[in-house]
């Protein structure tokens, strides 16, 4: 069969390809063994499922294809972090990361190679939308990454942030059907409370999330909690207000009871003060929540610096003595473009 009219595999169910074997006289029960290769093993060739007899595997292979990533670049930084530039099947381009911490490694993965938001201290921003990616070629990311944290540091990946390029909640179904497969036994098997998504807040879609009885822990690019300044940095903000985003959370509390986490970065003589932290600190008190204070890394043509070690601390403990729990997170991987914001695809 030409290449071009071949099936994407990992697009059928396991219902589906018991079907296609059965109308061609192979046992039905081999749809679960295919499965278990293509989503717990993650392999990318027929060749490699060694259990399917190798008439099976030259039918499937004359009928369908499976989608894989290329690894076209390879960064390391000299705090251990890998950041890799993946070209999928068409040749767009998105980014994915492993962050090593002592017993854990984490995947930063991407939903859409590029991202139509605009946000002003983000260098994606820069890329536009080109489109969005697949639920396999999400699931690529984080089961190359968990491969790749066995051959480096010989230890699995033990959690998923996905927060690489693009807005998750803007790829939703594509974001769901690979967090599912991430969580499911018949993939990854890990526990979803492993998996955070982070968003810079589409409240229709977090309310799906509610709705959908979504499992993944759930951030919020926030920045600032001052409307005019959202606006500043987060075109986003126009569309969808902060008054909006605390009436979806809300919600999404109610329905979850989930801790929503608060990502916060800290831009110098614009988001750092202390007004500015009592505009965070209203916002905060509509629902529980964790903050995460994150230092901002530079790009390249931007008017924003990151703010100075005395504010931050100044910033922490004020939110501390009202007591809220905060976290300062110091980025990883800066000299390779590989931290927050940083993620353009320079190759």
């Amino acid at each position: 069969m030409p290449e071009h009219t071949k099936i994407n595999i990992r697009h059928l169910s396991s219902g589906d390809i018991a079907s296609f074997l059965e109308q061609h006289g192979e046992k039905a029960f081999r749809a679960k063994q295919i499965y278990e290769w293509l989503w717990k093993k993650g392999v990318h060739s027929f060749t490699e499922m060694t259990s399917l007899s190798l008439d099976a595997r030259r039918l499937f292979d004359e009928h369908f294809y499976i989608s894989s990533l290329k690894v076209e670049n390879v960064q390391k930084s000299s705090d251990k972090t890998i950041k890799y530039i993946l070209s999928l099947n068409d040749g767009e381009m998105v980014e994915a990361v492993l962050i090593p911490s002592g017993k854990r490694s984490t995947a930063c993965v991407s939903t859409q190679a590029g991202c139509p938001l605009g946000c002003r201290f983000c260098a994606t921003a820069s890329l536009g939308l080109k489109r969005n990616l697949d639920f396999d070629e999400i699931f690529d990311q984080v089961m190359f990454i968990h491969q790749q944290s066995l051959e480096i540091f010989m230890q699995p990946l033990t959690n998923v942030v996905i927060m690489g390029m693009g807005e998750p909640l803007l790829n939703y179904e594509n974001l769901m059907k690979a967090t599912e497969k991430i969580i499911s036994p018949e993939g990854m098997n890990m526990s979803p409370q492993r998996i955070t998504v982070s968003t810079v807040g589409i409240p229709a879609k977090i309310i799906k999330l509610a709705d959908d009885d979504a499992r993944f822990n759930l951030a919020l690019s926030l920045h600032s909690a001052n409307g005019t300044k959202r606006n500043m940095i987060m075109p986003v903000n126009k569309a969808y207000p902060l008054s909006a985003l605390i009436e979806a959370f809300t919600y999404y509390h109610e329905k979850t009871n989930n801790r929503i986490t608060i990502e916060y970065i800290l831009f110098n003589n614009f988001n750092d003060s202390i007004e500015d932290a009592d505009h965070l600190l209203k916002f905060c008190k509509n629902f529980p929540v964790k903050i995460n204070i994150i230092e901002y890394n530079t790009i390249e043509g931007s008017e924003y610096t990151g703010s100075t070690e005395e504010k931050l601390i100044r910033f922490k403990e004020y939110l501390e003595s009202k007591n809220l729990l905060v976290n300062v997170r110091y980025s990883r991987g800066k000299d390779i473009s590989a931290a927050c914001g940083q993620l353009i695809n320079k190759y």
